[in-house]
């Protein structure tokens, strides 16, 4: 066996939020969405370059307070964007962890944590 990639799924409660944090705040696009009628729970995939999150509001795809870590290039890039945006929900700041990294971390509207992260 060899993996090959790695597709994470985040359960949301709310599009409009979603799209807010994801889209907007964190600069993700929305690749697609389905479902399977009207008025039913959405899923949808948003991604950045090569990192992709899948977004449920199916009850049993997973639970609410989930955690991811995503390797980045540039995290005062990624710090300096977010603050620019001025989202009322997050200001997050960087971290010199032990293990030689340097991480920001932020909670989207669901209690999900995504920990963005540079080696030095």
């Amino acid at each position: 066996m060899k993996c090959k990639d790695i597709t994470p799924i985040f359960r949301i409660f709310d599009e409009k939020k979603a799209k807010e944090f994801y889209v907007d705040y964190l600069g993700f696009v929305v690749d697609w969405e389905h479902r399977f009628e009207e008025n039913m729970p959405l899923y949808m995939q948003v991604s950045n370059g090569n990192c992709k999150i899948h977004l449920s509001e199916h009850h049993g795809d997973c639970s609410p307070g989930a955690a991811i870590r995503i390797a980045i290039e540039n995290i005062e890039g990624l710090h300096a964007m977010l603050h620019s945006k001025e989202y009322k929900y997050a200001r997050p700041g960087i971290e010199t962890t032990p293990w030689q990294t340097r991480e920001l971390t932020v909670g989207d509207p669901f209690s999900n944590r995504i920990v963005f992260f540079e080696e030095e």
